[in-house]
């Protein structure tokens, strides 16, 4: 009996080693650069960073000229109206600061937006990337783009092409 085991758990082995694995790669940025409705939304997305930072930098502006004009009085201020005016300009600094991360901190608006916009087109594309390897019998797939490392890569297991061809044609 133990040589019955020992022979069937050789022979699972050498056909386990046998098997080859079936490694693929793609480069989703450029993938990401091909989708129309990627670039569509990278650039809803560019629009609403800009105006936010816009509205940051009026902000900004409007303090650095208080502070200016503050520096220039606040010697003949009387030490009730300099305290007020120096309340005035840590309020103001809290306010960029509140924008700043309501807009663009890590749960920001800006995240939120990212997240609504970009997870659909994201799961668009690994479903094609699954089919692919369905497909074609690959066991793995690697994002070269991402921060995997990939030392090297054989051209002829690049499916970026082929992902973005499925994803054109549905």
């Amino acid at each position: 009996m133990k040589t019955i085991t020992m022979v069937c758990l050789l022979l699972l082995t050498s056909i386990l080693m046998n098997a080859q694995t079936k490694i693929a790669f793609i480069n989703s940025a450029t993938v990401m650069e091909q989708l129309p409705e990627a670039q569509d939304a990278q650039k809803q997305i560019d629009a609403l960073a800009q105006q936010w930072q816009s509205d940051l930098n009026q902000l900004a502006s409007e303090m650095q000229k208080k502070v200016d004009d503050y520096d220039k009085r606040k010697l003949i201020m009387s030490d009730k109206r300099r305290a007020e005016v120096e309340k005035e300009l840590q309020d103001m600094d809290k306010k960029i600061v509140d924008f700043r991360n309501q807009k663009f901190g890590t749960n920001g608006e800006m995240f939120t937006k990212q997240n609504e916009l970009m997870k659909p087109i994201q799961e668009k594309i690994f479903k094609a990337v699954k089919d692919v390897a369905d497909e074609e019998a690959y066991d793995y797939v690697v994002d070269r783009s991402s921060s995997t490392l990939l030392l090297f890569a054989n051209a002829k297991h690049d499916l970026t092409q082929k992902i973005i061809a499925k994803l054109i044609q549905k």
